[in-house]
């Protein structure tokens, strides 16, 4: 199978925009590539060009069969102009016949290889990434960007082998080119990636941020259900109301949060004068409540107090002690032990119950991780997997970090805050 027939892109009809069958030819056995001028180049008595040459010579026929291409890739490209079509073409053919002209190290080479060739000095993005931006925005699938390389490393090799002498064409220089569109293809990969992520996550945090008012609305109407001597029935309803807000709140902050880190703006912290003693004495009250049947056991030594975002830590602890009380075992106690030291302050959650796997707590405080088994590392109660991450950016935010270590005895998360100056 083809390059370009791997790509399964091209809509039935497709040889009439160009498409030809090409075997036999150096680096190309097998593919289909796009060569409507294959006929009129052919025919040019074959001489002795570099390939570069070759590339800047016929620019113009090489693009239009590019054109030609990105018009097939529907339906993104069904409303795009020839302007648009092209896009940075040119100027991605330019630099990868600049580049196979450079002289390069072996070590030059393999840095490339690498994906860390050098960025051009005198621009911050490449054409290679502005082309993968604006077909990310023209709403090309990422399959449809490779597509266009592969169909363009397959044609421009095809019709130089066919104007070129046959003992001319040097193998370094396809070596030099493939290594050029590599390149170009590492390039546009990443960008196109960072640009769906970034609007991915603006798209959510923006649900999350406009779920909240109706949400806040509810709330305020089950409190007001709550309190109404309505009979045994409403109240009973309201309770239930009130705790299904409560996790879906708790569900759209984590997914704000998480998007703030994504979007690289941190989680934000309000740092005052508190006693963790005292704060956190309060929050597992309200814990005890929401799971009745828990055992939850604070333990306190030395001199706690300090300055931090209090909210943030009762979030931090209320999401370590969840997970503790999700995983552990039923009949076993959860227990947190706090310490205050010389500049900082610890605070430890224990549970008892199966082992962590090693492989597992390498990357127990990232986002939605999937487990050997293949299962995603979540909340049997629908949460998002993501209220380990927020406890190690909370912890972070205030300038400490996070620990988990596990035996069979038990599991341990370990809190290091440092005690910040008002």
């Amino acid at each position: 199978m083809s390059l370009v027939d791997n790509i399964g892109s091209c809509p039935p009809g497709s040889r009439a925009l160009g498409l030809s069958e090409n075997r036999g030819l150096p680096g190309t056995v097998g593919l289909r590539v796009l060569a409507p001028n294959v006929k009129a180049i052919s025919e040019r008595k074959p001489v002795n060009l570099k390939l570069s040459s070759f590339i800047l010579s016929e620019i113009d026929s090489i693009v239009a069969e590019w054109e030609i291409f990105a018009a097939a890739q529907l339906p993104a490209a069904a409303q795009m102009g020839s302007l648009a079509l092209r896009d940075h073409a040119e100027q991605i053919l330019q630099t990868v016949a600049k580049d196979t002209l450079t002289a390069q190290t072996v070590d030059e080479q393999s840095e490339k290889s690498k994906g860390r060739a050098p960025r051009p000095r005198d621009a911050p993005t490449t054409a290679a990434e502005m082309h993968a931006l604006l077909r990310a925005q023209s709403g090309f699938s990422i399959n449809q960007l490779a597509a266009e390389y592969r169909a363009l490393r397959a044609s421009v090799l095809s019709l130089w082998t066919k104007k070129a002498e046959p003992n001319a064409v040097d193998p370094q220089d396809m070596i030099r080119f493939n290594e050029a569109i590599d390149q170009a293809v590492a390039e546009s990969v990443a960008f196109f990636n960072a640009q769906i992520d970034n609007e991915r996550n603006l798209l959510l945090g923006t649900l999350g941020h406009d779920m909240r008012s109706p949400l806040h609305v509810i709330q305020l109407t089950a409190m007001y259900l709550s309190k109404m001597d309505a009979g045994t029935d409403v109240a009973t309803c309201a309770a239930r109301l009130l705790k299904s807000t409560s996790s879906l709140k708790a569900l759209l902050d984590d997914l704000l949060d998480f998007n703030r880190t994504k979007l690289g703006l941190g989680i934000t912290i309000s740092p005052a004068a508190v006693d963790l003693a005292e704060a956190f004495s309060a929050e597992l009250e309200q814990l005890r409540v929401a799971n009745a049947g828990r055992l939850i056991v604070l333990e306190a030594n030395g001199e706690v107090s300090g300055v931090w975002d209090i909210n943030r830590l009762n979030q931090l602890l209320g999401n370590l002690v969840v997970n503790a009380l999700k995983y552990g075992a039923f009949s076993s106690p959860v227990k947190i032990v706090l310490n205050g030291l010389a500049g900082e302050v610890t605070f430890a959650v224990h549970n008892h119950g199966p082992k962590i796997e090693q492989s597992m707590l390498a990357q127990i405080f990232e986002p939605l991780k999937r487990g050997s088994d293949g299962q995603l590392v979540s909340g049997t109660d629908g949460s998002m997997g993501l209220g380990l991450y927020i406890a190690r950016e909370i912890a972070t935010a205030h300038g400490g970090d996070i620990a988990a270590k596990s035996d069979e005895n038990e599991t341990v998360f370990t809190v290091r805050l440092p005690r910040l100056r008002a």
